[in-house]
C-alpha cells in the first residue's frame, strides 16, 4: 500500500491542487505569523516530498525576522546556532526574486557561510513568496525523498503555493494590526476603570490619612479612628484593582494564543533592557500550549510575566530564557522562568511566607489552576533562580 505522500505524488496535478487548498485553509486557523508560517513550511515539504523545508521572511538589518524550519530536530537547530544572515543563496533569492532549482547547490558559487551543524543538503528547490513587487520571504526545499530531485512540475506547485502563501502571510499581519489596536483600546478600557473605580477611593485615602496625620495630637481617639478609615478605604481599592486585573484578559493572549504572545512579550522586554531576554519552545510544548484551557493560559502567561519581571527589576541578570515544555507523561505543560541573577534569599523564597516579588501572586495563580509552583534560587552572584511552574493539559 502507497503512503499518503505516494498517493498524492501520483494521483495527478488534481490531488496536488486540493493538497495546496488544504494547506491554505489549515493557515486560516492560526492568526500569528510565526504559525502561520509553521503550517506553510509543514505543507510545503509534504506536499513535494522534500526531507528538509524552511521560510524566511528578511528584515531590514540584513537577518531574518522569522526563520521557520521543518525536519530539523530541536536540538539539531540548537546546535546549528543563530538565525542565518541574508547571505549566499537566501541573498541571491532575494535580490532575483526569482524560483532556483538546483541538482546540487553545494557546488554553486553562492553556496556559503553554512554552519557546521547544518544538514547536508544537495538538491534544492527555493521560490520567493511575493505580494506584488514586494518580496514577503523565500521558501526552500531540499533533499526530495524520490529519486531524481526536483522537477519543473515541483517549481510550479512550490511557486503556487508560494501565492497562497503570500495570502495568508498578509492576512495575518492584518490580524496582528489588528490585536494591536485592540490592545489599545482594552489599555484605554482599563484606565477608565482605574479612574473609575480605583483612583477615587485612594484620593479619599490620602484625604483620610491627612485629617489622621493632623488630628494625631489633640485628638488620639478621632485618629483611631481615621486610620481604621485608612484601612479600610485601602482595603477596598486592593480589592477594586484586583477585580480589574482579573477581568482583564491579555488581549494578545485572547488572539494569538499562549505561545505567540510569549514570544511578543519577550521580544519586546528584550529590546527594552541590556539583560537579553530569550524564549525557548519545545515542539511538544507548542501542541500542548495550543490546548490549554483560557484560565490555564492566562495563569501561564502572568506567572511568566512576573518571573521575569521580578529577574530584571531584583536579580541583575545578564540573561533571562523563558522555556515551555512538555510535564511529562501526564500531558502537562511546564514553564521555567531562569536567570542568572544574585538569586534569592531563603526568606523569599520560602513557599510559607507570603512575602514580596510577588511570589505569593504566582503561586496563588499556579493554585488555582491545579498547578505546582517552585523557586530555586540561592543568594549569590550568578547562581540565579530558577522558577518552575507545571500544569496539568486542559
Amino acid at each position: 500500500m502507497g503512503t499518503e505522500r505516494e498517493t498524492c505524488r501520483d494521483a495527478g496535478p488534481g490531488a496536488a491542487l486540493h493538497a495546496v487548498s488544504s494547506a491554505v485553509l489549515a493557515v486560516t486557523r492560526h492568526l500569528s505569523v510565526h504559525e502561520v508560517l509553521q503550517v506553510i513550511v509543514r505543507g510545503a515539504a509534504q506536499l513535494l516530498d522534500a526531507r528538509y523545508a524552511a521560510l524566511g521572511v528578511p528584515d531590514d538589518e540584513g537577518s531574518f525576522a522569522e526563520f521557520v524550519v521543518e525536519g530539523v530536530t530541536d536540538a539539531e537547530w540548537r546546535a546549528i546556532g543563530p538565525l542565518p544572515r541574508q547571505h549566499g543563496m537566501l541573498a541571491v533569492m532575494l535580490r532575483d526574486k526569482a524560483p532556483q532549482r538546483l541538482a546540487d547547490i553545494r557546488t554553486e558559487p553562492a553556496f556559503e557561510g553554512w554552519p557546521v551543524a547544518h544538514p547536508v543538503l544537495k538538491d534544492f528547490l527555493g521560490v520567493p513568496i511575493r505580494d506584488g513587487e514586494d518580496v514577503l520571504g523565500i521558501i526552500f526545499l531540499a533533499n526530495k525523498r524520490a529519486p531524481g530531485g526536483f522537477t519543473e512540475a515541483d517549481q510550479e506547485l512550490l511557486t503556487l503555493f508560494a501565492a497562497h502563501a503570500a495570502i495568508a502571510i498578509a492576512n495575518a499581519r492584518l490580524h496582528e494590526r489588528n490585536r494591536e489596536l485592540t490592545v489599545v483600546e482594552e489599555r484605554n478600557r482599563l484606565a477608565r476603570e482605574l479612574h473609575d473605580a480605583v483612583a477615587q477611593k485612594l484620593f479619599s485615602l490620602r484625604l483620610t490619612a491627612q485629617a489622621a496625620a493632623a488630628l494625631a495630637e489633640r485628638d488620639p481617639a478621632r485618629t483611631v479612628r481615621e486610620l481604621d478609615q485608612v484601612q479600610r478605604l485601602a482595603g477596598e481599592a486592593l480589592a477594586e484593582l484586583r477585580a480589574v486585573i482579573h477581568e482583564l484578559r491579555p488581549a494578545d493572549l485572547a488572539g494569538d494564543g499562549l505561545v505567540a504572545s510569549l514570544r511578543k512579550h519577550v521580544e519586546v522586554l528584550d529590546r527594552a533592557h541590556e539583560t537579553r531576554v530569550g524564549l525557548t519552545v519545545e515542539r511538544e510544548a507548542a501542541g500542548l500550549a495550543a490546548e490549554l484551557s483560557d484560565e490555564h493560559e492566562i495563569a501561564v502567561f502572568r506567572i511568566a510575566q512576573e518571573a521575569v519581571h521580578n529577574a530584571l527589576r531584583h536579580a541583575g541578570a545578564r540573561t533571562v530564557e523563558v522555556r515551555l515544555a512538555g510535564a511529562g507523561a501526564g500531558g502537562g505543560l511546564r514553564l521555567e522562568v531562569v536567570d542568572d541573577g544574585r538569586g534569592l534569599d531563603a526568606e523569599a523564597a520560602d513557599p510559607s511566607r507570603q512575602g514580596g516579588l510577588g511570589l505569593a501572586s504566582m503561586r496563588e495563580r499556579a493554585a488555582s489552576v491545579g498547578g505546582a509552583l517552585t523557586v530555586d534560587s540561592r543568594p549569590a552572584p550568578g547562581t540565579g533562580t530558577r522558577v518552575r511552574l507545571e500544569v496539568p493539559g486542559g
